[in-house]
């Protein structure tokens, strides 16, 4: 795998951003954007060979997308619970909508997409407890959609409509740590795609290094709603819990944004 100083590293983003459009390298995989990118530079596995700066790392994105990103996997506090299927999921999830289908009868669901700025159809929403040093889920069935009534009778029932005792949390501290570990410094491409013929394209336009990540801006993004919590699990599998975020709000997280023209 070729070494690269982080000059020599700026210098090779920017000739790929001269090439103009370039052929997908993995076409028919999602990561084609960013694997492609790694071929280019000869790396692997989203790891920047600079030598004494393992801190670093390079994320890629499609411009003019919807899509979420994936910041990373953790799940919440009190760990010893396993929350998500041991809680969440028996006293506050659904019948899947593959329940008798694909799945057995029996097979529920619970998955939310959530942020500190409103409450899902379903009453679930983040609260940030500084006080506390927490990033809280809390739970109100009062706004919770007429939609989800039938839903609502059957959390009655099994747990009653009270704030969820315990809550379920991330300390700060564990969220510095985690996030600071995947995403002290980047390298944040942005490209545009395009289909020829079948044949995926892509033109890498948008470089950023990113340097210092900020657990306040963090916090702040969790509350208006640029970065969400999603859950995702269902009786027979829990998929991890992610932080994610929305398009174009990366830059914001950290410190020193650096534009490399």
């Amino acid at each position: 795998m070729k070494m690269y100083t982080k000059e020599e590293l700026i210098n090779k983003l920017v000739e790929i951003k001269n090439s103009g459009w370039i052929r997908n390298a993995r076409f028919g995989n999602v990561g084609g954007i960013g694997n492609t990118l790694e071929d280019l530079l000869g790396i692997t596995e989203n790891n920047l060979p600079i030598p004494n700066a393992s801190e670093w790392e390079l994320k890629c994105q499609r411009l003019n997308t919807s899509s979420l990103t994936t910041l990373f996997h953790i799940e919440p506090s009190p760990r010893a619970l396993k929350f998500v299927p041991e809680v969440l999921l028996p006293k506050y999830g659904w019948k899947h909508k593959e329940a008798s289908k694909k799945y057995s009868d029996a097979e529920m669901s619970f998955r939310q997409t959530i942020h500190g700025k409103s409450r899902s159809d379903r009453g679930f929403m983040v609260i940030i407890n500084r006080k506390e040093r927490k990033v809280l889920i809390s739970f109100d069935a009062n706004h919770v959609s007429e939609k989800h009534s039938l839903w609502l009778n059957s959390v009655k029932e099994r747990v009653g409509l009270k704030e969820l005792d315990p809550q379920p949390y991330w300390g700060f501290d564990d969220l510095f740590h985690k996030a600071g570990t995947k995403l002290l410094n980047c390298f944040y491409v942005q490209a545009q795609s395009k289909r020829e013929k079948e044949i995926e394209y892509f033109k890498y336009d948008n470089i950023l290094m990113l340097q210092k990540f900020s657990l306040d801006r963090f916090l702040e993004a969790l509350e208006q709603g640029d970065i969400l919590i999603d859950f995702d699990a269902r009786t027979g599998h829990n998929h991890g819990t992610k932080f994610r975020l929305r398009q174009d709000k990366l830059s914001f997280l950290y410190e020193t944004v650096t534009v490399i023209s």
